[in-house]
């Protein structure tokens, strides 16, 4: 049985030095009144000289590099444990037709290079890197477009089709990104029209399932069944979220009811409920269980061996974020599971939104921190006590 217990596996691959910096960073991002004020200054202290430290500290742990060129110490580092790269230029909130060009030209870059290396098994892009925000929502909400209007939706359209080509041709599994629910709706169109497309033969565009939203289990039925209805395979990320108190806040403001579940007890419930149901179609769809949570990857765990599914089944993948929850990453690829780290890249200043929402993450979510803590502080105890 796969256990998450084991620190010296989950630490492998850090020097002391840099358990240190770990040990550090995460006590410091304990702290959500430091974490509020980081998110509130971010920009300033870049503009004000401290890129240096942003760079050595916060970005060097959940970022890859600066450039794909970058990340390829980071991708080979992974690669050594079978642990794959799942390159994600984290670049967001661009508004021009220039930006949305600049981005696909990165995603189809991404995709080149994980043709060739075998330690990258899935692209991944974000929607809003190709699209004007606004835009979305009001494709989201059905609402009328004006002539500008739908020659740039097919613009965006044009672009997520030739990322999904590029895949296709590459055999090169790529991910798009779940986002706002407000802005979902176009997303999903997007998604399973490409995945009707470039699916027959076997899952190589993914959609992202957010179950922190009650509504998410059955549209993944539904999702499933259509494909069986149609005849192709279903790409299934599945991840529990990382927009909660917006999507709450919103929800409140506008007056209408939150897409989010009541109780985390709930979305644990139906990510798991979302397994199973993912693991008895199989045959027809590609998993990715993007999780920190321990018992859900047990969980799928034990749901391969009911089902006899092999741990090298390239059809189901674990994965974490760079940078975080080693202890399930290394130990369940030590035990011959498919895992993948999601490595994000860009520019200090434009991956700044992404490391704040990382930061605000593991203050929000209940125990994050402390676990990443005492997972450092136990190996840094086990190193210490073995030089005695």
């Amino acid at each position: 049985m796969v256990s998450f217990d084991n620190t010296e596996n989950a630490f492998k691959a850090k020097t002391s030095p840099e358990l240190n910096r770990s040990y550090w960073l995460f006590k410091l991002i304990s702290s959500p009144t430091l974490v509020k004020l980081g998110a509130n200054f971010g920009p300033m202290a870049l503009n004000i000289g401290f890129k240096g430290l942003i760079k050595s500290t916060i970005f060097k742990q959940f970022v890859g590099g600066e450039t794909i060129h970058d990340c390829s110490i980071t991708i080979g580092q992974l690669g050594k444990y079978n642990i794959g790269t799942i390159l994600d230029y984290s670049v967001e909130g661009k508004e021009s037709e220039a930006d949305f060009d600049h981005c696909l030209e990165e995603t189809l870059e991404t995709i080149k290079k994980a043709k060739n290396d075998p330690n990258i098994p899935f692209c991944v892009f974000k929607v809003t890197g190709l699209a004007r925000f606004d835009l979305l929502q009001k494709v989201s909400a059905n609402q009328t477009l004006n002539e500008n209007e739908k020659q740039e939706w097919q613009r965006v359209k044009d672009r997520v089709s030739k990322i999904c080509k590029s895949a296709f041709d590459g055999n090169q599994p790529t991910f798009i990104d779940a986002e706002e629910s407000w802005i979902q709706p176009a997303i999903d169109e997007l998604a399973n029209e490409n995945m009707a497309l470039y699916n027959k033969n076997k899952a190589l565009i993914y959609n992202t399932y957010q179950f922190y939203r009650h509504d998410r289990l059955n549209y993944l039925s539904e999702t499933i069944k259509k494909g069986k209805d149609n005849g192709y395979h279903i790409g299934a990320k599945l991840v529990r979220g990382a927009y909660m108190e917006k999507e709450r806040l919103r929800a409140k403001e506008m007056n209408y009811p939150s897409p989010i579940q009541a109780t985390k007890e709930e979305s644990d419930k139906d990510y798991n409920s979302a397994l199973q149901l993912c693991v008895e179609n199989i045959e027809m769809v590609g998993l990715c269980a993007g999780t920190h949570n321990e018992k859900s990857s047990l969980y799928l765990v034990e749901l391969m061996q009911q089902k006899n599914i092999t741990p090298a089944d390239k059809r189901i993948y674990f994965s974490q974020l760079f940078g975080m929850s080693d202890h399930i990453s290394y130990n369940l690829s030590l035990a011959g599971y498919n895992v993948s780290k999601y490595v994000p890249y860009g520019p200090v200043k434009e991956v700044l939104p992404y490391l704040i929402r990382r930061a605000q993450e593991n203050t929000s979510v209940k125990g994050q921190t402390g676990r990443e803590l005492n997972l450092i502080m136990k190996e840094k105890k086990r190193r210490t006590e073995l030089k005695k």
